[in-house]
């Protein structure tokens, strides 16, 4: 059986066993289609068996597997292989040992302890594996997204791809649906304005956006998506305290030690990649910038909580404020 891969080659793909690891479910249905689409780019009459693992009863291997008379070309994909029953799981150690010929055995696996003789079974006897592990740090979902448009053969600024992972979150098919939507409607080059039209209607995002562009010093920019962010029914409060992240984050670093990403990171509580976003923000400020900053989003904060009559104005003021203080180095 062939080793670990990441390749598209087809006569790896085919390996006799896939063993697909993890808990993404976006990956391990990849890894099927993957499997399934080499097969059928083979045979086009391709038998494919999708079984849950308590359809997967003793026995029911080798009866799938069997030799048949017309020596048709089949894909057995298992899910849950992990809650296989002991008398199956014996059954599935004992094909590694004589996989049939035209078939590929493909097990969905979630990792972890339960079931792990069978992982190990598996890797022993050489089976293909896939990794699908559960995307929980940024930095990976934005790995994740640069590839999304390498595989389809797009370019996209880093601003956009992190913008898009703030807009979207967690969800891989959700940022999948999206690089894909962006892909098929834009033309050139996709930037963070780009994916701002797109969706940065989503309260979480729109905040930030508005924060990011205020303390980068962009003011008309800030103030374009603060109108935006208003008349798609953002809360002011979200707005403020988006600014009082994005310039105490600002504030925090520029007063640190010098150091690696990783080393701030611990130091000041903030994940590496936002460290390496804030060093790219904070050039132009001065400490006396950051506490007028500091000041604007007080009152900003205040007018949205019912100091003010005016809560709009009370953020443009603010965000005007703090772009003026991003650029106190420079003026």
């Amino acid at each position: 059986m062939a080793r670990k891969t990441e390749t598209a080659d087809p006569a790896e793909v085919l390996a006799p066993v896939t063993i697909a690891v993890g808990q993404e479910d976006l990956l391990l249905d990849r890894a099927v289609r993957e499997v399934v689409t080499a097969a059928r780019a083979t045979d086009p009459d391709t038998d494919v068996r999708d079984l849950t693992s308590d359809q997967l009863q003793p026995g029911t291997l080798a009866e799938l597997t069997s030799p048949s008379l017309f020596a048709e070309r089949k894909v057995v994909v298992v899910r849950g292989a992990q809650d296989l029953s002991a008398d199956t799981i014996k059954d599935v150690k004992a094909y590694f040992g004589a996989p049939a010929e035209e078939i590929t055995l493909v097990l969905l696996h979630a990792g972890g302890a339960k079931g792990k003789g069978l992982l190990d079974a598996a890797r022993k006897a050489g089976a293909r594996e896939v990794a699908c592990p559960k995307m929980t740090k940024p930095a990976d979902r934005l790995a994740f997204v640069r590839g999304e448009f390498r595989t389809l053969g797009r370019s996209a600024t880093p601003e956009a791809c992190q913008a898009l992972v703030d807009a979207i979150g967690s969800d891989l098919r959700e940022l999948a649906s999206a690089v894909t939507q962006l892909v098929a409607d834009v033309e050139g080059t996709i930037d963070d304005a780009v994916v701002g039209r797109y969706y940065t209607g989503r309260a979480e995002a729109s905040s930030f956006t508005v924060a990011d562009r205020a303390v980068e010093g962009r003011a008309a920019e800030a103030l374009e998506a603060l109108r935006w962010s208003l008349s798609t029914g953002v809360a002011p409060v979200l707005i403020t305290s988006a600014l009082a992240q994005g310039v105490r984050a600002i504030g925090k670093l520029s007063s640190a030690r010098g150091g690696r990403p990783a080393d701030l990171a611990r130091e000041l509580g903030m994940p590496p990649w936002k460290i390496d976003r804030v060093r790219q923000q904070m050039r132009g400020w001065t400490p006396d910038g950051v506490a007028a900053a500091l000041r604007a989003v007080a009152e900003a904060d205040a007018g949205v909580k019912g100091g003010g009559d005016d809560p709009e104005y009370a953020l443009e003021k603010a965000v005007v404020a703090i772009a003026r203080a991003a650029r106190s180095r420079r003026g």
